[in-house]
Order: structure tokens, then C-alpha cells, then sequence
């Protein structure tokens, strides 16, 4: 029998590369759109952990995603954190998600007290000159043709000269002085939010009441690092599950009518051919299991061929856009893996089904 079904996907050598093919970019659908989204989750979450902070100070009703919630508060406040018991560093930061080429959260900061909630690591160049100066991190640098101090670029249409080239995993991968880039978002002199270092990591839940009990502070989010990393999951990012729920059903829509139509049309091409089996003495049993096994093989091909696309395509990614985290995750393959699998198998059960009920005398006589 296995012979037999090996034999039927090789005389259709286009259907069966086709059907694999399409399970292949149903594969890669899932995991692709898994791996942006949870890649820019992670991201985020690595630049922000490694700015050094302890403590994130954010106004009240705002949005724990950075780069959302503009830059409504003055940056003087961080005068009276400073002020707070057992606060060491305190930096006020504007952080503005731009549209402009492809999406990133830039930063405004002030370079001496955020230098000093952990020191930047300069591969080139150094801190800021003057207003319309610029700090990027190695991976942008890399991008293109390839950045190096003194080259000039532009940022919400106005030119910044490169003065800097810092290691990736502090902040935004482009890091403005914070007056210059309040002044771009019609934000002069305010902020987004404060980071907070504290002079030992037990005074946290000191340092939070002391804020909240501090005149003009008491409706403002104070969020510990470890809190904050905490909320930086799938079910707290709005619209998550459900956009890759939205595309996981469509990829898998794809997979099972691929796989429908094709041993549909293999089951009418092939009617002659069943008639012949039962009349041999097949089983309802072994003809759905010849088809449903021809379904499987396809499906294993196209899960490998899948996979294998998905990682070209990261390889690809990481060489054209390096800027951008692709995170591929075995939870994820596994799971695209099953979905295809069981996509499949639906996919044949009616055609199988079929052509098990065929009359065996009836499917002799067809022509």
C-alpha cells in the first residue's frame, strides 16, 4: 500500500508540488507572522532592560507601550525625583514612535543623567555636540551602506549628523538630545516618562510609596523594571492574539483547501482505479487509509519545506533589515507544524471518505 500511494503522488508530480508547496506557505505564514510580532515584543524588551533603569515613572492613563503616549509632562519634574529618598539616577526621556522610512520608537534623552543609569559602550565617535547631533547604536549602523560619525541623516524631515555609534541594547537604536527632539514633536520641554535608578534594588517599594505620597505625583504609574517586563506579553499587547489568530486561520484555510481540492480531484481522476481496488477485495478502511496517507506524506514534505523557508527567509531578513528581530521560537514551530498536519488531514478526510463509498461495479463502468 505504501508503494501504491508513493506511486500515486509521483505520477502527479505537479499536484503533489503544489499541495506541498502550499502547506509549505502555510507554514511559513504562521511562523513568519509569530516570529515579527513576538520579535518586536522582545526587542522592546531587551533595549528597554538594558537602559539600566529600576524604576519607570509614567503619567497618569498612559499607556505601558513605549513611543504611544507622546510627551505630556514637564521634563522639570524630574528636579523633585531626584529629591526622593535613595533615588541615585533620574532621567527624563521623550520617546516618539515615527512613521518615516519603517516604524521605530525614537529617543530624546538627556545624555548626562541617562549616560549615568548605565554608561553607553562607544564603538565610534562620542556624546552629543550640539542639538542637531545624533547617537545610533551598531545594528543601524550597519544598515544600507553602512553609517559612520559624520555622516548626515534625516529624521522627521531635519538633517542630524551622526556624533556617536553606541553597542545595541540601550534604549532606541537613534537617541536625540531631548530638547531638540521635543522641540520636532511640538513637545518642548517635556517628557514621556522618568527612568529611575535606585541605590539598592530592596528600597524599590520605598522609593514607589515616597513618589506616590510626593505632591503632583500621587495619580502617576510607578512600575517597577521587573513589572514592567512582566506586562511585555502577548495577552497585555492590544490586538495581539488577535491579529495572529486572524492570520493563523487564513494560513490554515489555505492549507485545508489546497489539500481538499487536490485529493478531491485525485479521487475523481482515479475513479477507475479505486473500482479496481475494491473489486480486488479492498476495505472501505484501506482506501481511506491510501488517501489519507498520501495527505500525510504531502503534509511532512510541505511542514520540512516550510520550516526550512522559514529560517531562509530569517537568514535573508537578518542580512536586508537587520534592525528587524525575527524570533523564531520552537513553541511556534511546533505549533504551526500541528496546525498544517491537522490542517491536512481535514483537508482529505471528505475526498477519502468518498471514494471509499465508491460502488466498486459503478467506478469499473466510469469513464
Amino acid at each position: 500500500m505504501n508503494k501504491l500511494v508513493l506511486a500515486n503522488l509521483v505520477h502527479r508530480p505537479m499536484r503533489s508540488i503544489i499541495s506541498a508547496a502550499a502547506i509549505a506557505i502555510e507554514v511559513v505564514m504562521i511562523i513568519s507572522v509569530a516570529a515579527i510580532f513576538l520579535g518586536q515584543i522582545d526587542n522592546n524588551k531587551i533595549h528597554t532592560n538594558g537602559i539600566g533603569a529600576d524604576i519607570i515613572v509614567r503619567p497618569p492613563n498612559s499607556s505601558f507601550l513605549n513611543g504611544l503616549g507622546g510627551a505630556p509632562i514637564p521634563a522639570k519634574n524630574v528636579e523633585a525625583l531626584r529629591k526622593v529618598p535613595h533615588v541615585a539616577v533620574a532621567a527624563p526621556v521623550i520617546q516618539s514612535f515615527n512613521l518615516g522610512g519603517s516604524p521605530e520608537i525614537l529617543f530624546g534623552i538627556d545624555y548626562e543623567s541617562f549616560n549615568a543609569l548605565r554608561p553607553f559602550v562607544f564603538v565610534e565617535g562620542g556624546p552629543f555636540q550640539g542639538p542637531n547631533d545624533l547617537i545610533v547604536d551598531d545594528v543601524f549602523a550597519k544598515t544600507e551602506k553602512g553609517y559612520h560619525v559624520g555622516d548626515t541623516i534625516q529624521i522627521l524631515n531635519h538633517p542630524f549628523r551622526i556624533c556617536g555609534i553606541v553597542e545595541n541594547g540601550k534604549g532606541g537604536r537613534k537617541m536625540l538630545p531631548i530638547q531638540t527632539l521635543g522641540a520636532l514633536t511640538g513637545s518642548p520641554d517635556k517628557a514621556s516618562l522618568f527612568y529611575l535608578k535606585s541605590d539598592d534594588i530592596a528600597n524599590q517599594e520605598t522609593i514607589r510609596q515616597e513618589i506616590l505620597h510626593t505632591p503632583g505625583f500621587q495619580a502617576y504609574q510607578v512600575q517597577t523594571m521587573h513589572e514592567w517586563l512582566s506586562m511585555m506579553t502577548p495577552d497585555h499587547i492590544p490586538g495581539f492574539d488577535i491579529a495572529l489568530n486572524v492570520v493563523t486561520f487564513i494560513a490554515t484555510l489555505v492549507g485545508f483547501l489546497v489539500i481538499f481540492l487536490s485529493m478531491y480531484t485525485a479521487i475523481l481522476e482515479r475513479t477507475r482505479e479505486i473500482g479496481i481496488l475494491k473489486s480486488m477485495g479492498a476495505s472501505r478502511t484501506a482506501i481511506v487509509s491510501m488517501v489519507l496517507r498520501e495527505s500525510i506524506l504531502m503534509a511532512v514534505v510541505g511542514i520540512a519545506l516550510g520550516i526550512g523557508l522559514t529560517y531562509a527567509i530569517h537568514s535573508l531578513l537578518l542580512t536586508k533589515f537587520p534592525t528587524l528581530f525575527f524570533e523564531i521560537t520552537n513553541e511556534w514551530i511546533i505549533r504551526a507544524a500541528i496546525i498544517a498536519f491537522l490542517g491536512a488531514i481535514f483537508g482529505a478526510a471528505y475526498p477519502a471518505l468518498m471514494a471509499a463509498r465508491k460502488d466498486p461495479i459503478d467506478a469499473l463502468a466510469y469513464e
